[in-house]
């Protein structure tokens, strides 16, 4: 009987393969000699994901990271920095244990803070990449802005403050560039697409009212995600603020900002500052006052005093207009593109009222990026509800009071519908007491998905009707207006132009019937059919032809389709396969749709 000989394996052998390219968290925390909550907050902060390796060595209920990682990892200046913020923690409990508060106090007034300038240049080296991932670092800044502080989940109120005046500076700067394309209100919130250099940036808002904090929800997490955001967003902000001529960060008139009225407050720092660089652009800097230069040279409150004397100087009280209104240089206007002109020009020469139920925050967001001027019902606001001049109230109750016959009375929807179509829509079906008319997203592709709403077409009416284009109306087809005789008799053409589009019409008729018979004997000679070949005819009926019987054509495009998804490699297959259930996916939800729209129209017709 022979014995197994086991081959002996020095202990210091090199791994080959997964085992040498991948780690498990365990191993990675202890190799970097941190706790998992540190090492989640590097892995967050730059951007190290786990990985999925094609053989697991440790098994499938572990977390893999690449070596290479982990290494990048351990030489990270932020992990010696939250290492002695550790430390300098433990001397803050040490001194609260031992009850001297004083110390304590002291400690915690010098503690040592990080700094995320370098973790934002490694991973944005340019400010196109910092723009595109602008998304999700938007969503979670105006999240937190309307969360309520809680000591127990470790959000606090400064936390609070400091994304409500970075959601701000952002909304103030889109508002001052007209950067605005798109807004879509629905259940979760309300959706802003902008593009900003070339770059669409899309993010989500909550509603203005009570927030709720589930339990479920991991928020040291998303409070690392915060403090990554929160410096992202003010580097880019400090870059587009610089783009405009203003500086950053921008100082606030108080009584608006203690008003809630912080947007406004910035927009008319931005229009006083924008107005002050374009002056002195043009004449130098002694043409300023002499106590505005003995001024500036004193201190930080001496500062902001200045900056506020400006502001009440730049915009006077009694033009509420020119408070919202933007400055215009004429070679500001030659630069920007198409869109930025028509959402310049959309709300121009309207002035709008807020009453106190529609939202506030996101209307003086929207009105004002689209060239309109907006007040509200409360202090603060540039203009009174009794102001002759004002053209539209946006009303959501039909409790008012007394109305006035100069304006016009509208719910909140048509400011929205207006901005995503590009027009001014008609007020009667957005009446303040009837049901509006259906709120589209205007990130969905009608077209593309197969089902056009009947609201949808309107509106692409309405828009040819602006752009003077001749579209078809309901009830007619194309059909209808591409024949030569309707046009004749509608006076869009001559007799001469009819009878030539008439004969065109007639060529392209035969050259189609030509080319759909000769695919038809092609398919026949492939693919004849048996009954065909059996049929023969008899020599007394020579006179009458033998109907051939029709090929079916469904047929043999499924039989070909058939044969060509047998002949596909297995990954090809598999992808058609998902694209053929993709598509029956969205024919069903268009049928589904149909369906629902002809059930509500039968219900309309009974009922009258």
């Amino acid at each position: 009987m022979t014995r197994k000989i086991k081959h002996y394996r020095p202990p210091g052998k090199k791994k080959e393969g997964n085992a040498a390219r991948f780690i498990t968290r365990s191993q990675a925390v202890k190799q970097l000699q941190c706790s998992l909550t540190l090492f989640r907050k590097l892995c967050i902060l730059k951007g190290i994901f786990p990985r999925e390796p094609k053989k697991k060595v440790k098994g499938n209920h572990h977390t893999y990271y690449h070596v290479k990682d982990i290494a990048y990892l351990q030489h990270e200046p932020l992990l010696e920095k939250f290492r002695e913020i550790m430390a300098y923690q433990k001397k803050i409990k040490k001194a609260l244990a031992k009850k001297d508060n004083d110390h304590a106090v002291r400690l915690q007034t010098r503690q040592p803070a990080p700094r995320y300038d370098g973790v934002i240049l490694q991973r944005y080296p340019k400010f196109v990449d910092a723009l595109r991932d602008l998304d999700d670092c938007l969503t979670t800044v105006h999240l937190f802005a309307v969360l309520p502080a809680s000591e127990r989940l470790k959000i606090d109120v400064e936390c609070i403050h400091n994304c409500r005046r970075l959601s701000h500076e952002w909304q103030a700067y889109i508002v001052r560039t007209h950067k605005l394309r798109k807004v879509f209100v629905s259940v979760k919130g309300i959706y802003y697409q902008a593009e900003v250099e070339g770059q669409k940036i899309t993010w989500l808002t909550p509603h203005a009212m009570q927030q709720v904090l589930p339990e479920d929800v991991n928020y040291s997490v998303m409070l690392t995600f915060l403090e990554l955001y929160q410096n992202l967003l003010g580097f880019v902000n400090f870059r587009l603020y610089h783009s405009v001529n203003v500086e950053y960060p921008p100082i606030l008139d108080p009584q608006l900002e203690a008003l809630a009225a912080g947007l406004y407050a910035l927009s008319r720092y931005i229009d006083a500052r924008t107005s002050i660089s374009a002056e002195e652009s043009k004449a130098s800097s002694s043409s300023l006052p002499e106590q505005f230069r003995a001024q500036v040279e004193g201190t930080e409150n001496e500062e902001s005093e200045i900056r506020l004397a400006q502001l009440q100087h730049q915009l006077p009280s009694n033009e509420p207009g020119a408070l919202m209104h933007l400055v215009q240089d004429v070679e500001s206007e030659n630069e920007d593109d198409q869109d930025t002109m028509e959402c310049k020009k959309l709300f121009r020469n309207m002035k709008f009222f807020l009453s106190r139920e529609v939202p506030r925050e996101s209307l003086l967001f929207i009105i004002p990026a689209f060239g309109g001027v907006v007040s509200w019902d409360g202090d603060g606001a540039p203009f009174k509800e009794a102001d002759p001049s004002i053209t539209h109230q946006i009303v959501d109750r039909p409790t008012q009071g007394h109305k006035y016959f100069s304006r016009e009375y509208v719910q909140p929807q048509w400011i929205y519908d207006c901005i995503n179509a590009r027009i001014i829509l008609p007020t009667e079906a957005y009446l303040v007491g009837r049901i509006p008319p259906p709120h589209l997203s205007p990130f969905v592709d009608n077209e593309a998905e197969g089902y056009v709403p009947d609201y949808a077409e309107t509106i692409k009416r309405l828009q040819a009707a602006a752009r003077n284009e001749v579209l078809p109306i309901l009830g007619v087809g194309k059909e209808d207006f591409d024949d030569p005789q309707n046009l004749l008799v509608e006076g869009y053409i001559s007799r001469t132009e009819a009878i030539e589009a008439a004969e065109r019409k007639q060529k392209m008729q035969d050259l189609e019937k030509q080319h759909h018979e000769e695919l038809k004997r092609e398919l026949q000679n492939l693919n004849p059919s048996p009954v065909s070949k059996k049929i023969k005819k008899s020599p007394v009926e020579d006179t009458e032809p033998v109907e051939e019987p029709h090929t079916d054509l469904q047929q043999i495009i499924e039989d070909n389709e058939r044969r060509e998804t047998l002949l596909m490699p297995r990954k090809k297959r598999g992808l058609y396969e998902a694209i053929k259930k993709n598509k029956e996916r969205k024919d069903s939800h268009v049928k589904k749709l149909k369906e629902r729209k002809k059930a509500i129209e039968t219900r309309k017709s009974e009922k009258n």
